[in-house]
């Protein structure tokens, strides 16, 4: 989503481009995760819920002149009024993706850049430049063993970020003419008017032009003059056969709305009406207790509540405004309810394993993209591809044993901790990733693949010799200062003590299926010439 460099990959200075300048970022500066994966989020605890049978449209009617954080937590307000509750999945996609003041798209702030020290969080591939040249590397050692292809490659990156990791993977490749010459385009799947243009500049040049067209944003690339496409979605890319995608996807899918669910136990003989934001069926009549799952729900919190009434947690900084939301459960099923927690074997197993209680978090839209990723290489019923290629690497945090994730929500805002439901648009909002579930909607989607890890970031790096670049960078160091730098951003990224950017953070990976036969550079394999 290691502990030794593959041989073909010990001459750092064959591997690698000469670099015009050294990456590093403050280790003081909080990674989008942070130093705990646990720390600061939202617990789904009982003093974290307002179980009230009106949910929450009571505290909107008594104060129609409350003075909202922010627009967007404005419009989500009225849109709660007129709705009731909302899923969670609803609120993170409006605080992510709204065209008003949405975090990515609707920016409220002149001149607002997310990433980095003056933003809210550092991603990888800001920290050092080391991390998208292995990416790069870790591109060629497939195209190696899948028979150096000659033409149809792409480059398809969701979810880019400013364009440095892509920047670092396409300077690398640049080093390799005859897979750079394979490049037929790049495709950049970004929702942010901003990002693209961000992406365009340092891609392409300032100077470069962008024309539109019904596919998406197209321009020409700084490197081999390669056409790059930018689509808001991925399914705006074309798919081909003959074509071999390499697609990457780093700290994308934590930023995926979830759905939160909790296990109760209801009487017998009781019946439920659905919930007043669905349109599923009541459920019948039963004779003994039962098991069912209730979706957990965003609704404003009362007026005037303070920091110390909503009991944010210790974790999280109490200087920003009181949150303008909370969760609440619904009392009755919810159409999410009825199917999600039903859409895997993992999920069901809940009822019989832990029981009432049970914390469930769902993300259908990971497994939307997992299925596209596994299609455009393995093939697909709708599009059969008579023979796999490509790959698809998948970097982010969250269990890498197996586990479900729950309780992951949080919220980050100036590289501090803070509650999700504060200050809405302002606040980065990610959650644990669910590796498992990836993997099996990847397989389930195409028989022609298969998923190797995830195995821990600092793991795969150092199997991809990122020690050895990063001492060839230092010694280049003109400053003794800068090489001092190089040498604590690499470690920064293969840190494994507690909340450590190598040990929290995993990689996994999606390759034409070979019956297990190969693993993959940084998954335990070798490069294959």
């Amino acid at each position: 989503m290691k502990s030794a460099v593959p041989r073909a990959l010990r001459n750092a200075r064959r591997i690698f481009p000469r670099a015009s300048s050294t990456r590093s970022s403050s280790l003081s500066s909080l990674p989008r995760l942070g130093n705990n994966r646990l720390s600061g989020t939202t617990t789904l605890t009982s003093q974290h819920r307002n179980f009230s049978a009106t949910t929450g449209l009571r505290d909107i009617d008594e104060d129609k002149d409350r003075k909202w954080s922010t627009p967007l937590a404005k419009q989500l307000a009225a849109a709660i009024e007129l709705t009731g509750p909302i899923p969670l999945a609803s609120f993170m996609r409006m605080c992510l993706t709204s065209d008003i003041g949405g975090y990515y798209t609707g920016a409220i702030e002149k001149d607002r850049d997310q990433f980095g020290l003056k933003g809210d969080f550092v991603t990888s591939p800001e920290i050092s430049q080391v991390f998208g040249e292995l990416i790069g590397v870790w591109f060629l050692t497939e195209w190696l063993a899948q028979g150096r292809q000659s033409r149809g490659v792409e480059l398809i990156e969701v979810g880019p970020g400013r364009g440095t990791l892509m920047d670092d993977v396409l300077r690398t490749i640049q080093s390799f003419p005859a897979m750079a010459n394979s490049i037929d385009a790049i495709y950049m799947v970004e929702a942010s008017p901003e990002l693209r243009m961000a992406q365009k500049n340092l891609l392409c040049g300032e100077d470069a032009p962008m024309t539109e067209s019904k596919v998406g944003y197209h321009s020409v690339c700084k490197y081999n003059a390669l056409p790059i496409v930018w689509t808001e979605t991925i399914k705006s890319i074309p798919t081909a056969p003959q074509k071999m995608p390499f697609i990457v996807a780093h700290e994308f899918f934590d930023a995926l709305p979830i759905h939160a669910f909790e296990l109760v136990s209801i009487p017998a003989s009781k019946s439920e009406a659905p919930s007043s934001t669905d349109n599923s069926s009541p459920s019948s009549k039963t004779t003994t207790p039962t098991l069912q799952w209730r979706e957990m729900l965003v609704s404003p919190t009362p007026p005037g509540s303070t920091h110390e009434s909503l009991k944010t947690p210790a974790t999280q900084s109490r200087e920003t405004p009181p949150p303008d939301f909370q969760l609440t459960r619904a009392t009755s099923s919810t159409r999410h309810s009825l199917y999600l927690p039903e859409s895997s074997p993992r999920f069901r197993a809940l009822k019989s394993t832990v029981g009432p209680g049970a914390l469930l978090e769902v993300c259908p839209d990971a497994s939307l993209y997992a299925s596209d990723f596994a299609a455009r290489i393995g093939g697909s019923p709708q599009h059969p591809k008579p023979k796999p290629s490509g790959a698809a690497l998948i970097l982010d945090y969250g269990p890498g044993d197996g586990t479900i994730p729950t309780n992951s929500l949080r919220g980050i805002r100036k590289h501090r901790r803070v509650s999700p439901f504060a200050e809405p648009g302002l606040t980065d909002l990610s959650v644990d990733v669910d590796f498992a579930g990836i993997a099996e909607s990847a397989t389930k989607a195409s028989e022609g693949v298969e998923v190797h890890g995830p195995v821990a970031q600092g793991d795969f790096l150092e199997l991809m010799g990122i020690r050895e670049r990063a001492e060839v960078l230092a010694k280049r160091a003109v400053k003794e200062e800068k090489g001092r730098a190089v040498e604590k951003a690499w470690r920064r990224l293969v840190d494994r003590g507690p909340g450590g950017m190598g040990k929290v953070y995993q990689a996994l990976a999606i390759l034409p299926e070979n019956g297990g036969r190969r693993r993959p550079v940084g998954f335990g394999g070798d490069v294959v010439q």
